[in-house]
């Protein structure tokens, strides 16, 4: 897949079959998206194309509100390249491109630059200034400028009917077994490991601390988790506390993870830790004692919950 990084940097000499969003979470709705694509692509010959952007529009256009989002861009990119897909732009979105017209985005955009064949798009989907065209006006469009459109129905869609908004709302209740049906694979942060105050080791179960460096990364609500962890490229498992640490009087929210059968040291290098199931809240406990007994159970419900899914 090659990726593209502007509009501008693009322009093909063969015909598109092209499909746009902002794809966060790239969850099954996005998916059966881009499986009409690839399946499309074989009987029309034509290249395929998704256009993505970044920042999220709302990020732009409404700072009041400020959202969190389910996948780095980098995140966004590696699942997008995992179907296949021939081309690949991240459009910067800016207010100047929000206040393009819809035909100025299409004649200018789809046609000049992408030379479209067909476009896969939602039924509800809206684009132009102020998202002032809808579906309709994108057939009329079509035939203007000579390109099918394919509206992808609400029927057609029922069984994968989520959205990104109903994910986000699942990981801040905590709800990672949710979120994973809705994304179709479990929900992912990845961050360097860095120094912290080296207590776990102390009791037991030593913890790599993660440094999400994306700021409008989503981390899930405060809690204990079974998760997959990827180290240096092999795989693990452990269970992971988001929380502050109430029983050493920590303050400060902190990502820490007890990787299984591990012993390495790990500092600056970049993991990922994947969400499989919610242990418990975080608790604050009236000594060490009773923190080590509930990382015990915690550790025990872990391993029986992993042997269970290997």
């Amino acid at each position: 897949m090659e990726v593209f990084h502007s509009i501008q940097d693009f322009q093909s000499t063969e015909k598109t079959i092209v499909t746009l969003g902002t794809f966060d979470g790239m969850h099954i709705g996005h998916q059966a998206i881009l499986n009409k694509l690839k399946k499309q692509k074989n009987s029309s010959g034509y290249k395929t194309l998704v256009l993505t952007f970044f920042p999220h529009p709302r990020m732009v256009l409404k700072t009041d509100n400020k959202i969190l989002l389910l996948n780095t861009i980098e995140e966004r990119i590696n699942r997008i390249e995992n179907f296949g897909m021939d081309y690949l732009i991240v459009q910067e979105f800016t207010k100047e491109f929000a206040n393009l017209s819809a035909e100025e985005f299409v004649k200018n955009i789809l046609v000049d630059q992408f030379n479209i064949g067909k476009i896969i798009i939602g039924y509800d989907h809206r684009f132009g200034k102020n998202r002032s065209a809808d579906i309709h006006d994108l057939i009329e469009f079509g035939r203007k400028y000579h390109f099918d459109v394919e509206q992808i129905s609400a029927e057609e869609l029922d069984e994968v009917s989520v959205s990104s908004t109903k994910i986000r709302k699942a990981l801040t209740e905590g709800n990672v077994s949710l979120a994973k049906t809705y994304l179709g694979y479990p929900y992912m942060l990845s961050g360097k490991v860095v120094d912290g105050k080296k207590l776990g080791r102390t009791i037991g179960f030593p913890t790599a601390n993660i440094q999400v460096a994306e700021e409008y990364k989503l981390i899930p609500e405060i809690g204990v988790y079974v998760v997959g962890v990827t180290v240096k490229d092999e795989k693990y498992y452990g269970m992971l506390s988001i929380g502050t640490n109430p029983t050493v009087g920590g303050l400060e929210k902190t990502v820490e993870v007890h990787i299984f059968d591990f012993n390495e040291m790990i500092y600056g290098e970049e993991i990922t830790v994947h969400f499989l199931e919610r242990i418990r809240n975080e608790e604050k406990f009236a000594s060490l004692d009773l923190l080590i007994e509930a990382l015990k159970e915690d550790e025990s419900f872990s391993r029986a919950f992993i042997s269970k899914i290997k």
